[in-house]
């Protein structure tokens, strides 16, 4: 059985460990493991970052997600940013990334969420499936970044 839950800050350990693992497979990036931990403790002292969820299996962390916020001044209320999402490997393609964005974009309708949004590394093609299938579509807007390195 699998749920969904919101984090905890000792769900630290577990998700640093998902976003380095998600950084080297899908942009072949090593980061800074203490840089990370502290990104992640960041969110939990201060809510108004960001929200992480897990997914559990028997009691053991098989995902993770972070929910940012963008305020939309055209809507008047916040855009939900997924950012992060990482799924176990032996829990890819069973649904439980669709099971996470359907709680959240429950969350969303109950909370007055102008929308759901994510990015998404171009040459992921099985995530972007996922995202279609899920009825999200890319038609309106291209994304563009300055990152510092």
């Amino acid at each position: 059985m699998i749920s969904i839950r919101k984090a905890k800050p000792e769900d630290t350990a577990v998700i640093t460990d998902f976003q380095l693992k998600m950084a080297w497979e899908t942009e072949e990036i090593k980061l800074d493991t203490l840089i990370v931990t502290k990104g992640v403790k960041a969110v939990f002292e201060d809510p108004s970052r960001g929200q992480y969820y897990v997914a559990e299996s028997n009691g053991i962390v098989i995902s993770s997600l972070l929910i940012t916020y963008e305020w939309s001044d055209w809507r008047n209320c916040n855009v939900w940013w997924f950012q992060s999402v990482y799924v176990t490997p032996g829990y890819r393609r069973k649904g439980v990334f669709r099971m996470m964005y359907t709680h959240i974009k429950k969350l969303a309708e109950e909370n007055d969420i102008a929308g759901l949004r994510l990015y998404v590394e171009t040459k992921n093609t099985k995530a972007k499936k996922t995202y279609e299938a899920l009825g999200m579509s890319t038609e309106h807007y291209a994304f563009y970044e300055w990152m510092r390195k």
